[in-house]
């Protein structure tokens, strides 16, 4: 797969500095610790009980994040699309076996990043800190707190709106089953709410 590794660097580092401003010290230092991946549609990232080891920011691509239990269902933790960083977070912060896998839905490019000395980085500079708190506000307290009430308060079609306000191509993108589960709902449930939609319009 040929693709232009500058354009995507670029799109990290725009990543970043939507949540604060990064000096050109702090990125080169954020950019010597990059190396490329890419993994096909249906390969495994990370394997539920492997240790994460590195951050994955999507230049190309989505990653679901599931748990499996011991019936074999499963459950979506996320869905991550381009422009987003992935990991097994709980698993990357205290070095312990993940909890669940990721596993690419379509063919991805990604760029990696080594966790230790990425959190190496933000401790040791003061812009990069502030990159990182404001990272961890958005991601693991508004949007979790917001997804937790959506759950409890919203019924499943307006749930399933607010997915494709945010991601208006996810649907022709990702198995409807993936995107019922992330949901909290049957496919079948779903199959409906998607031909109720369709009449109304």
């Amino acid at each position: 797969m040929t693709f232009n590794k500058e354009t995507y660097l670029n799109n990290l580092k725009l990543y970043f500095e939507s949540y604060a401003p990064i000096s050109e010290k702090s990125w080169n230092l954020i950019e010597s610790l990059t190396h490329f991946q890419t993994i096909k549609k249906g390969e495994i990232l990370l394997e539920n009980g492997e240790i994460c080891k590195n951050l994955y920011f999507i230049a190309k691509g989505i990653l679901r994040t599931f748990i499996t239990d011991e019936q074999g269902n499963f459950y979506n933790k996320n869905l991550f699309l381009e422009n987003k960083l992935a990991c097994s977070k709980v698993s990357s912060m205290l070095q312990t076996p993940s909890d669940f896998t990721i596993e690419a839905l379509e063919d991805c490019i990604l760029i990696n990043l080594d966790y230790k000395k990425y959190i190496q980085l933000i401790t040791e500079n003061d812009d990069l800190k502030n990159f990182y708190i404001a990272y961890l506000e958005k991601n693991w307290i508004i949007e979790k707190e917001q997804r937790e009430v959506a759950l409890v308060m919203q019924n499943a079609t307006e749930r399933y709106l607010n997915l494709l306000e945010t991601h208006p191509t996810i649907a022709d993108r990702v198995p409807l089953l993936h995107i019922a589960s992330h949901l909290g709902i049957t496919p079948t449930q779903l199959s409906r709410i998607r031909k109720s939609l369709e009449k109304d319009l």
